[in-house]
């Protein structure tokens, strides 16, 4: 068994409502698939990434132990986008429903060279490229509010496995304004 960490995001209405809606539902639907002790955090407001690239997204976290491989995890998480209405036409663009998975407990994919070399992508190339294989933990979540914040409502004390800070570190490293962006829905 190991803890999955996976963020949420919506800023387009799908087949099942609203973006909070969606989310939820989202949720209920890997508690009903995996049989899971599923824990949400709070839905968040937040501006589109990047700025400037569309409506506001509604954001969430949400942890849970597994048996599955990250790759079955992540291959569970795309099916729901998919039955949600998520098409992967433009990078970066709205979505019905966005599912990232985070980080595997501590596991890391496919290698450190391989991570690091996402995680120093420019932001240019960020906005054109896909990586091919699953990157864990997620390259550039502890730069992003929008992800960190719900999840240190979850795993402030996670330990990133590369850089060896928790998720509290790098959210109370994010700017006053970063911080402020993010507010509260629920």
């Amino acid at each position: 068994m190991g803890r999955a960490l996976v963020c949420a995001g919506a800023n387009a209405t799908s087949i099942w409502g609203d973006p909070s809606r969606t989310i939820k539902k989202a949720v209920e639907m890997l508690k009903t698939r995996l049989g899971s002790d599923l824990v949400l955090s709070r839905l968040y407001q937040t501006p589109a990434f990047p700025a400037g690239a569309g409506q506001d997204f509604v954001n969430a976290a949400f942890t849970f132990e597994t048996d599955l491989s990250a790759h079955e995890l992540l291959s569970e998480l795309h099916q729901i986008e998919s039955d949600a209405g998520r098409t992967r036409e433009v990078r970066w663009g709205a979505r019905t429903l966005d599912l990232d998975l985070i980080a595997m407990d501590q596991e890391i994919a496919p290698d450190a060279e391989t991570w690091t070399k996402w995680e120093n992508l420019p932001l240019d190339e960020q906005m054109r490229l896909a990586p091919e294989q699953l990157i864990l933990p997620h390259p550039r979540v502890h730069e992003r509010s929008f992800a960190l914040v719900p999840l240190c409502d979850l795993a402030p004390d996670w330990h990133h496995p590369i850089l060896g800070k928790t998720l509290t570190t790098f959210r109370d490293a994010l700017s006053p304004e970063d911080l402020q962006s993010v507010k509260p829905l629920n």
